[in-house]
This record gives structure tokens, C-alpha cells and sequence, in this order.
């Protein structure tokens, strides 16, 4: 898997990091968080991934949640997927439900036609 980070910002002595991928579980290109303790830079840290809810992407927690102060005093990584496939060529909702679709948080694989070739995140956080 190839990784583009978008951008870095210093926060509570760690690291904020905001990356993009192609992942072939979606079939599309996604985008997660990460956020490194200063701790991280001389040892293994525990990861805490939080998966946000209805109608978020990864930065819904990561930038309006403050979290990072915490995990930096607990010496704690936290990685925020977005949590609904996106892009043009994946289906969306066809009455553009805010519930469902593009901007819907999705933790199970799909099973029917056309959303079980990009809805399957399941497959994708574990």
C-alpha cells in the first residue's frame, strides 16, 4: 500500500498527519488521521482507533475533539479512518439520504448490488 501524506501539523508536542491511499478492500482512494505522541518517537505507543459516526470523515474527531492533548499526556496514538467510501464513482444514496451513501458511517461489509464492491469496511478497519 502506497501512502501520500496531505499534511502535518504539530500539536501537544506529537504529530497530527493526515494521509491518503488506494485501498483495495473499497476500491477507491480513502483518507485517515494519525496522531503521534511526542512519546512515539522513542518507543512503541498504544493505538487507539476510533471509528466516527453519522455523516463523519476522519477529520470530524481528529480536529474539533481536542483528544490529542489526552493522548499526548498518555503517550497514546490515535488513527481515525473515515468511515464511508467516497468518490464519484462510488454508488450513493439514490435519494441522497444524509443516513446513507457517501456520507453514512458503515462498519459492516454491504451484501447487495451496487454497494458491496465499496461498501465494505469492515473488510477495510480490520
Amino acid at each position: 500500500m502506497s501512502l501520500e501524506n496531505i499534511s502535518n501539523n504539530k500539536l501537544f508536542g506529537g504529530w497530527h498527519k493526515q494521509y491518503t491511499h488506494d485501498s483495495q478492500a473499497l476500491n477507491c482512494k480513502m483518507r485517515f488521521a494519525i496522531y503521534l505522541p511526542p512519546q512515539s518517537q522513542n518507543k512503541a505507543v498504544p493505538v487507539l482507533y476510533w471509528l466516527s459516526g453519522l455523516t463523519c470523515t476522519d477529520e470530524n474527531f481528529m480536529q474539533k475533539s481536542g483528544a490529542q492533548r489526552i493522548a499526548s499526556e498518555l503517550g497514546i496514538a490515535i488513527v481515525a479512518p473515515d468511515t464511508s467510501p467516497r468518490g464519484d464513482h462510488v454508488p450513493d444514496d439514490p435519494e441522497y439520504a444524509y443516513d446513507f451513501g457517501h456520507g453514512a458511517g458503515f462498519y459492516v461489509n454491504a451484501t447487495q448490488q451496487p454497494w458491496s464492491q465499496y461498501y465494505r469496511m469492515y473488510d477495510y478497519t480490520n
